[in-house]
């Protein structure tokens, strides 16, 4: 998981603690002392990448909790539904807030007042529709030993 989303394994391990998302199948402790992987769905992995690609764009993880919760609270949605998972909204960014947008053309935004409708006028352009992308690990660049 960490080489598709970019995100480090202690990154994932603080995020399921913290609850922002947990695999359907999580680590246990083995007889040996160590401890088994963390199982996660298609559907798990599709979040994490959405969530990883925002705190790739600066979101904090104090902010990516208030997207999750209230997706789920005000909505009754997941970040799936919202993001190509067949549901009736669509998760927006502008690079400094997420917003959703209805079927119905109302627009949300999910970090400042989830609750009130904003009143959009101009260009839409400016807002750039999320999803899952896998990202690329960048690995270290191997040192030449001049001999």
């Amino acid at each position: 998981m960490a080489a598709l989303t970019g995100l480090t394994a202690r990154q994932l391990q603080v995020w399921d603690e913290g609850g922002l998302l947990s695999p359907a199948i999580p680590s246990r402790p083995t007889s040996r002392g160590g401890y088994t992987e963390r199982r996660y769905t298609p559907i798990e992995l599709f979040e994490l990448l959405v969530l990883a690609d925002l705190r790739h764009r600066g979101f904090s993880v104090h902010q990516l909790h208030a997207i999750v919760n209230t997706l789920e609270t005000q909505f009754g949605a997941r970040i799936f539904d919202a993001t190509g998972g067949g549901a009736a909204l669509q998760l927006l960014t502008d690079g400094r807030d997420v917003y959703v947008r209805t079927s119905r053309g109302d627009f949300y935004n999910l970090l400042r007042a989830p609750d009130q409708p904003l009143l959009v006028v101009g260009d839409e352009g400016l807002l750039k529709e999320l999803g899952g992308m896998v990202r690329a690990r960048r690995r270290a660049a191997k040192r030449r030993v001049n001999r």
